[in-house]
């Protein structure tokens, strides 16, 4: 037995050409549900039906055909696999009729069929005329080959042949990728007495099973499904190509409008600006314009968007290009969700696409290095796309979910494409935090540890004396990284490459030497061995610019070079320490406190054979990095750990 497939087919055409009663003649469903729409004899939201056809399952989608509601019609035509465009016999080819074909074909439809409606008010001579018309409409469109079908809703004549059409068209129609992530445009929001909250969409991609929990974006709200139905039928499960209206607890039917998205949870996210490939429709009666403001029309989502242009000022009809749209409120959506901009005023469909990348960054019109990573996401080639989105990640976390989300591989592809790019050694682990790591392209961690050598460059040549930079200043030039432990890790990828010399506080580039005069070389060595000699009575600032005389004012700047070597120990203020003698004040602390007990001020003094002007900095420096805790007047050695020789550095 052939296993039953679940397609979408929408209807498209102009006001009164008979979409409505087809659709009724079909399945015995009137989808004019609203007062309005009984009281007027016109469509104006959308409609919805059933169609059985052996194992294919039709969902029908009825849009309205009046120019005003053409956003209603693009709320349901986003959704659907299949188009079937009605054309009425005694008008033929009208405004609507073009528009709506334009605006399936710019929503990257691949397969439908032509109806003509109304076929018993005009004579055969008279509908081959009609049929010669819509045969020059369709030139060139995914419709050029679709069978024309001649109906009459009211007599029943072409129904059976048009039935035929349809299935045979899903039949053959091609099976779409499903990302196997649950995601649902709603287009209806209501409440239903004793169950609360349904809404209803067409199921985009994944499956969903009564009790999952879901996310509704952009909201972010976690949902519980408590029941769906399918046609009017209670189901237990429902699946991509599936119109559904759920039911939904921890949420009141008011908080939802059209446009808001169900989704599995860790999939989607908001964002504000989307990266897209744009063409300009072929019938736009002006061209797309760079900056300019359109109405965005993505899922059933309406939304205002500013267009910016990769490469140009314009995008006159039939042009394509590549861009962003910046949103004034924000969406979701996936790689390759198809879209349309129209102006509002005057009203007309200038042009569409798809979504590249789904949450970005702005891209500026001069980063020509970026938008060629843009370019190979448009790469058929799966493993392309996946590592272009895995190089915009650069080092923020990532999972198989948002990777399928923004490459437009489906979710059960992912491993065997991860497997082979990290057989292919193009992903590094790099630290991203405390106890965090991500995995990142290995072209991105190129270009970062490059980075971290012009910062270093950038920092040697601001302090031309200075044999090493402190990993802080490195990680303070690299501040867009937001993460210590990243410029950390990138540091520690160089010293392994031999491309910089690090130690656990500073670092260097390879072959880097201070750019000392032979007196400041003497100058250095002197004030180091004045240090070392002085011990735990330190000499004061003031006292080495006078011994300096004529080279005084670079006496501060030596004072900071040793500080940074480690050949001084900063104690506070303007008071250092050579670094033996800072390992020795800890050893004899340590050793004297070892035994418990505690020690006063004038013991510290003692023990160290110095004054108090010192002894107390010294004692205060002690606390700071841990050896002693201040206990009253006295200090005690601090727990838990006991404190080594190792923790002199501040």
């Amino acid at each position: 037995m052939a296993p039953i497939r679940d397609l979408v087919l929408g209807t498209a055409g102009h006001i009164d050409h008979g979409k409505t009663a087809l659709v009724h003649a079909l399945t015995g469903v009137d989808t004019d549900r609203l007062p309005a729409e009984k009281e007027r004899g016109i469509t104006i939201d959308l409609g919805f039906a059933a169609l059985e056809l052996g194992e294919l399952r039709l969902a029908l989608i009825d849009v309205p055909g009046h120019e005003r509601f053409v956003r209603n019609m693009l709320a349901g035509a986003s959704g659907i696999d299949l188009a079937m465009l009605v054309v009425a016999a005694d008008d033929s080819v009208m405004p609507q009729t073009r528009e709506h074909l334009e605006i399936l074909k710019l929503l990257g439809l691949k397969g439908g069929l032509i109806a003509l409606t109304k076929c018993d008010l005009a004579d055969e001579s008279w509908l081959d005329l009609v049929e010669d018309d819509v045969r020059a409409l369709v030139r060139g469109s995914f419709l050029e080959a679709a069978p024309i079908v001649r109906t009459a809703a009211i007599s029943g004549r072409g129904i059976d042949e048009l039935k035929q059409a349809l299935k045979t068209l899903g039949d053959n129609a091609p099976i779409a990728a499903d990302a196997g992530l649950f995601r649902m445009a709603v287009d209806r929001s209501f409440s239903v007495q004793g169950h609360g909250t349904v809404v209803t969409g067409t199921v985009a991609s994944g499956s969903l099973t009564v009790g999952d929990e879901l996310v509704l974006w952009p909201l972010d709200r976690p949902v519980r499904v408590r029941g769906m139905q399918r046609h009017d039928r209670p189901v237990e499960a429902i699946s991509r190509g599936m119109r559904a209206a759920i039911n939904l607890g921890g949420i009141r039917h008011t908080e939802i409008v059209r446009g808001y998205v169900l989704a599995t949870p860790g999939y989607l996210t908001p964002t504000r600006i989307v990266t897209i490939e744009i063409q300009a429709s072929l019938e736009a009666p002006r061209p797309l314009r760079h900056r300019a403001r359109y109405r965005l029309h993505i899922g059933s989502a309406e939304v205002a968007a500013s267009l910016s242009l990769f490469d140009r000022r314009e995008l006159a009809p039939g042009e394509a290009t590549l861009g962003q749209l910046h949103l004034a409120e924000p969406i979701v959506t996936v790689y390759g969700e198809p879209f349309v901009l129209r102006e509002e005023s005057p009203p007309a469909t200038l042009g569409g696409g798809r979504i590249l990348q789904p949450s970005v960054r702005r891209i500026r019109r001069r980063d020509s290095a970026t938008i060629d990573r843009v370019r190979r996401l448009q790469d058929p080639d799966p493993v392309v796309k996946a590592v272009a989105a895995l190089a915009f990640y650069a080092f923020h976390p990532w999972t198989e979910a948002t990777l399928a989300r923004d490459s437009g591989i489906p979710l059960a592809n992912i491993p065997s494409i991860l497997s082979y790019i990290d057989q292919n050694n193009l992903l590094v682990e790099l630290p991203t935090g405390p106890r965090r790591a991500s995995r990142v392209l290995a072209e991105v961690v190129a270009d970062l540890e490059d980075r971290t050598i012009r910062a270093i460059a950038r920092l040697h040549a601001s302090k031309p004396r200075h044999s090493t930079i402190p990993r802080s200043q490195v990680a303070a030039a690299l501040a867009d990284l937001q993460s210590d432990s990243l410029v950390a890790g990138l540091i520690d990828r160089l010293d392994k490459q031999k491309r910089v010399v690090a130690t656990p506080r500073s670092v260097a580039l390879v072959g880097h030497t201070p750019k000392l005069s032979q007196g400041e070389r003497k100058l250095m060595d002197e004030i180091v061995e004045l240090y070392h000699r002085a011990g735990f009575n330190p000499p004061e600032l003031e006292a080495l610019a006078e011994r300096a005389g004529p080279r005084s004012n670079v006496v501060p700047e030596l004072i900071a070079i040793l500080v940074e070597e480690e050949r001084l120990v900063s104690i506070g203020g303007s008071l250092y320490l050579d670094e033996e003698i800072a390992r020795e004040l800890v050893q004899r602390v340590t050793d004297r406190l070892s035994q418990g007990g505690t020690i006063t001020m004038s013991e510290l003094r003692d023990l160290l054979g110095t004054t108090r002007k010192f002894a107390v900095p010294i004692g205060e420096y002690l606390d700071r990095i841990g050896v002693t805790k201040r206990e009253g007047d006295a200090r005690g050695l601090a727990r838990p750990r006991e404190k080594t020789a190792e923790n002199a550095r501040p």
